[in-house]
């Protein structure tokens, strides 16, 4: 039996596109962007003097265009899953294309918050969990694609800048020192502290409403524990104090969803700006980190998705001292 000799057409590719990379950092110089922890300003007069009254002045930061942009391409996909799922139901009732795709992931997520919630709270913990999960990992693969945080508007440095180039009516930034620095058009959401921040309050507020909604006000009591505090004093200021430490480690819950998520995003950012610019025309070695970012990004959506669903778990559970007390 013959065997037909494989053509490695991918490897030819790899190298071309390294070659291609070598010739074009040498004649377009690497240069290493702004590091900032702050988003960074479109227009440098804000849009509104004072927000809502009280706010101060609201400006347009490069995370506001990103964060409108993903939410209409969530809404198309949104869209063509519905179409896609619709056109099945009406054929032969088999799936396909993003329909399919988009089934079997959604599929794969429920069963695993019925295995960790139970059937009971399956439906009410789910919808949270797929969504914060889905759109956590749509936002740190959408800051991989060309473009972002590197083509944007050129403002006047307030300390170290870089020099500018000329070309017709675009400006190239130089590696020379200067006066100017880029301030992208897009910039990944979750490397800005508000858009972490405020996922992290919205996953913290629905799990003490799950946890009233399964155990009503008796939820508050594993904060709040007075029970024995008159009929056994001392076990009972022990319980007390084991309570306030529930309420500690139950806000701790916001600062560890913001900073782990913001934390090894923001890291990536800076890992991907220092390979690029340290290794001058090697520009596969700086593609090797974006696919370790690309990686990060998964596992950084998974963690925030399940810890959400685990804790809100947990909340459907009685306490100790009421599941005693029941048997």
């Amino acid at each position: 039996m013959e065997t037909q000799k494989r053509t490695p057409w991918r490897r030819w590719i790899v190298l071309v596109l390294m070659i291609a990379g070598w010739i074009l950092a040498g004649i377009y110089a690497p240069v290493r962007p702004e590091i900032t922890v702050a988003a960074e300003k479109l227009i440098e007069e804000p849009l509104t003097e004072n927000f809502l009254g009280f706010a101060g002045p609201f400006y347009l930061v490069n995370t506001l265009p990103t964060l409108a942009l993903t939410i209409i391409l969530l809404v198309v996909i949104a869209f063509a899953t519905n179409r896609s799922l619709t056109k099945s139901q009406k054929t032969d009732l088999i799936p396909t294309g993003i329909g399919n795709a988009m089934e079997a992931i959604l599929e794969m997520l429920y069963n695993l918050t019925e295995s960790s919630a139970g059937a009971k709270w399956a439906k009410a913990i789910f919808p949270w969990f797929a969504t914060i999960m889905i759109y956590v990992l749509f936002a740190n693969l959408l800051k991989l694609l060309p473009g972002f945080e590197s083509i944007g508007v050129i403002h006047h440095a307030h300390g170290e800048g870089h020099a500018v180039q000329h070309m017709g009516a675009f400006d190239l930034i130089q590696p020379e020192k200067g006066e100017y620095i880029l301030s992208p058009f897009f910039r990944g959401i979750s490397v800005d502290l508000n858009f972490t921040l405020m996922l992290a309050v919205i996953s913290f507020v629905m799990i003490q409403v799950i946890g009233v909604r399964a155990q009503g006000i008796g939820y508050f009591s594993k904060f709040f524990n007075t029970k024995r505090m008159f009929k056994v004093p001392f076990f009972g200021a022990m319980d007390f104090l084991v309570g306030l430490l529930e309420v500690i480690s139950e806000f701790a819950k916001i600062l560890s969803f913001t900073f782990r998520l913001f934390g090894n995003m923001f890291a990536g950012v800076v890992l991907v700006a220092v390979v690029a610019s340290l290794l001058g025309n090697v520009s596969i070695l700086a593609a090797m980190v974006m696919m370790f970012e690309l990686f990060v990004g998964l596992i950084q959506a998974f963690v925030f998705g399940m810890l959400t669903m685990v804790f809100m778990a947990m909340a459907t559970q009685g306490h100790g001292d009421e599941e005693h007390a029941d048997h």
